[in-house]
């Protein structure tokens, strides 16, 4: 493989449209997969997504749009994969495996399957056998509002084939983006899960007015938590402290633009789960990412006591502050 060839962004969110900003400040074309027609008229229309970032203007003339995900993926050779996950499932089902057949498929997802609690790499292998060296990930700090605002942000390509990876990185660089590359596809995928959790326990402990110091500490056990299961669940050489472990895991844990930390934030000052929800509007994956790291748990029996605190409070009621104040002890 000596290009990256045809690039193509599957989904029409936030993300996927940062991702696009990305894409073409170093590429001529992309191809792009959104799934309303209305909304890629709005595009036709305004010049820019109707619905998300919509400051951020696109040069139409340098993209192809589609509302049929099959042809999209069939027309390009890299597809890059910016569906929030629990609606992966959905968005693939009348994909077959012969869609894939070739393609470099790159997840930037940034959270993992519900119920089949896979991250998308093993999703990819299991239903569609996707070779694992055609599958790559993409993996922040990278918050989408920044890049629309310009701001200088960092991504790191993992795959198994370092050759893809370095392609790839070298594909999406540009003023404002600064890439590295990584073999751990798996690891990365997983970090990319655990650091929503761990956002929204730093939203619930600032809702419910723990400061700076107590954050702090909240932060330097969650990325030893994070490291703890990575190595059992993925165990290979890495170093926590790297941009894609522990970069990623503090911008969406101290960001104003982070989701999961908006979502525990609002639990913390006394929201109900669902209605915090409702009030956003917008999907935080962390929800989802809790139940399905304490499901994955269930088989590697990593103690993650602030992963599991979270998973308590989202999905069995347990009291924040109660949840919190036990999790001191583990400090």
């Amino acid at each position: 493989m000596d290009s990256i060839g045809k690039i193509c962004i599957l989904g029409g969110g936030t993300w996927a449209t940062a991702l696009a900003k990305m894409v073409l400040m170093n590429q001529k074309h992309i191809n792009w997969y959104i799934r309303r027609d209305d909304q890629i008229e709005g595009f036709y229309k305004l010049g820019r997504n109707p619905n998300y970032l919509t400051n951020v203007k696109f040069n139409l003339a340098q993209i192809t749009f589609y509302s049929n995900i099959e042809k999209a993926i069939k027309d390009s050779d890299t597809v890059i994969i910016a569906i929030p996950s629990p609606y992966v499932k959905q968005s693939f089902r009348r994909i077959w495996n012969s869609t894939f057949r070739g393609k470099f498929i790159v997840s930037a997802l940034k959270g993992i399957i519900p119920n089949d609690n896979m991250v998308m790499s093993e999703y990819l292998a299991d239903n569609f056998k996707v070779p694992f060296e055609n599958i790559g990930v993409l993996s922040g700090p990278c918050h989408a509002e920044e890049v629309a605002l310009e701001r200088l942000s960092f991504l790191t390509a993992a795959s198994k084939d370092e050759e893809k990876a370095k392609l790839l990185a070298e594909a999406i660089s540009s003023r404002i983006l600064k890439t590295n590359t990584s073999t751990d596809v798996v690891g990365i995928e997983l970090a990319a899960v655990l650091k929503n959790i761990y956002a929204i326990a730093a939203g619930i402990c600032q809702g419910l007015m723990y400061g700076d110091n107590f954050q702090a500490v909240l932060m330097s056990n969650c990325a030893k938590e994070m490291a703890h299961f990575l190595n059992k669940a993925a165990p290979m050489e890495r170093q926590i402290t790297e941009q894609q472990y522990l970069g990623d895991m503090l911008v969406t844990s101290y960001s104003q633009f982070s989701r999961n930390r908006t979502l525990g934030t609002m639990i913390g000052k006394g929201y109900s789960v669902r209605t915090a929800q409702l009030e956003m509007e917008m999907i935080a994956e962390g929800y989802y990412g809790a139940k399905c790291i304490h499901e994955l748990n269930e088989r590697f029996k990593v103690q993650m006591p602030i992963a599991q605190t979270v998973y308590e409070i989202l999905h069995e009621k347990l009291q924040p502050k109660k949840g919190i104040c036990q999790l001191i002890d583990f400090f």
